[in-house]
């Protein structure tokens, strides 16, 4: 009798956690990087549509740049389908250079495509590059001036019920980054979420963080936890990488290398993941949160 009872307990136990990891119902947040050239081919989206559905994922990021009418309905679809939509835009193409960041002419021109994902009933905008140039000088006015840009878009956005997010280095998550202007804390106070870009590989030193996925991304989140502890509102989502470029995988490392991030963003209490691949291949990820062995014809 004891042993069907810890049979049934172990049976009940792994329905619990496959629930977990696979369902919508849940708030927490599973999405996957979309580019405006993948947005721009109905195929693909439908396929990756198709296959989101299947394994959970809540949210597709998308590249909004100008407007579109083959964007248009991608968005449409993604929508009906019950996925949120969230539109990134790039504020200053790998960081912002001297006057840049006080250009309000660049902030008019990203609010304009902004405002067409508004139109297209985007769930939330997120500011990516949104910092100085790695080659800036340090200073606690970097931080002063970036912010000035978020709180730019945050009324903006006022009354629009959109959601404003944007995305920070993985060192950031840890402290302030003077260089580039990144605080956490003083952003968070005109935010809805910060997506911190957690990928072992771009950590220094590379060759201790790319061969410990798991505990770099869990150490990554809890301290941006920590430092918006005064700000409970504010989401995190952090961003994984599908691949590690300071060295190859096999295919089953990859998996294991995924599947250590995702947990290491769940144990560390972050509110969802994004996951990122430059090329927009999923397969992986869908095989891996839908249980599957890799296909025959499967992309990576």
């Amino acid at each position: 009798m004891l042993k069907r009872i810890v049979v049934l307990l172990i049976c009940i136990l792994s329905f619990s956690l496959s629930s977990l990891w696979t369902s919508t119902s849940f708030s927490y947040e599973k999405g996957i990087y979309i580019t405006s050239g993948t947005a721009q081919s109905p195929k693909k989206i439908d396929y990756l549509i198709r296959r989101a559905k299947t394994v959970g994922i809540t949210t597709f990021v998308v590249d909004v740049y100008g407007r579109n009418k083959t964007y248009a309905n991608s968005i449409a679809k993604i929508k009906a389908a019950g996925i949120r939509y969230v539109a990134r835009l790039v504020m200053f193409p790998y960081g912002a250079k001297g006057a840049q960041i006080k250009n309000q002419q660049i902030w008019a021109n990203r609010w304009q495509r902004a405002q067409y994902a508004v139109s297209l009933g985007a769930n939330a905008i997120q500011l990516d590059y949104i910092r100085y140039h790695r080659g800036t000088s340090p200073s606690a006015e970097n931080e002063r001036n970036v912010y000035q840009v978020i709180k730019f878009f945050r009324n903006k956005l006022r009354g629009t019920g959109v959601q404003l997010q944007i995305d920070i280095f993985g060192v950031a998550a840890h402290r302030p980054t003077r260089t580039i202007g990144q605080n956490a804390v003083l952003f968070a106070q005109s935010l809805d979420a910060i997506n911190p870009m957690v990928y072992p590989s771009h950590y220094e030193p590379f060759r201790h963080h790319a061969v410990r996925p798991y505990s770099t991304v869990l150490n990554s989140v809890q301290a941006l936890k920590k430092q918006l502890a005064g700000n409970p509102h504010v989401k995190v989502y952090a961003y994984l990488e599908l691949f590690n470029y300071r060295y190859p995988m096999s295919y089953p490392t990859k998996v294991k290398y995924i599947q250590a991030q995702i947990q290491g963003a769940m144990n560390g209490g972050a509110d969802g993941w994004y996951a990122w691949s430059a090329n927009n291949h999923y397969n992986i990820l869908f095989n891996l949160l839908g249980g599957k062995k890799r296909g025959s014809n499967a992309r990576e």
